[in-house]
């Protein structure tokens, strides 16, 4: 089984146990997003969606984005207003820091449980009850540093 197949059955089993459809559109676009490796934008997974599913239109891609992330299955690049997988898919509740490198635009994401809890710990000092975070970082990804040394 592959990593992605296991992705995508882990969603659809999160989805059985907490009561909400997964629909086939929605795990087609939950694949491209997985398939894709990186971050990706709304329309370019319309482009991709179209392939399989010609008649599909923006609002079809934001609807499933929607339902992505309001299960974990997926977060938003808010820099780039793109969207990547979660690492630890379905764990809303886990601290994400995304890696954005500005050469090739690569997104990846890390998560640290001592970050997420030194967070809670500042957010709790204000009476801030936080949701979830994301942190995003941008730099030069370790293969772009490579290739300007070569």
């Amino acid at each position: 089984m592959t990593v992605q197949t296991q992705l995508l059955a882990k969603a659809q089993l999160l989805c059985d146990q907490r009561g909400v459809r997964m629909t086939p559109q929605r795990l087609k676009v939950l694949a491209l997003i997985i398939n894709h490796h990186s971050s990706i934008s709304a329309y370019e997974l319309l482009d991709l969606l179209k392939a399989s599913e010609p008649q599909a239109k923006p609002p079809t891609v934001y609807r499933a984005l929607d339902f992505l992330l309001a299960q974990g299955f997926v977060h938003k690049v808010e820099s780039t207003n793109s969207y990547i997988a979660c690492c630890v898919l379905g764990h809303a509740e886990h601290c994400s820091q995304l890696l954005i490198c500005d050469k090739c635009g690569f997104v990846e994401e890390t998560h640290d449980d001592e970050l997420a809890k030194l967070l809670r710990i500042k957010s709790e000092q204000y009476s801030f009850t936080s949701k979830h975070h994301v942190i995003e970082s941008h730099g030069i990804c370790h293969k772009c540093q490579q290739a300007n040394h070569d």
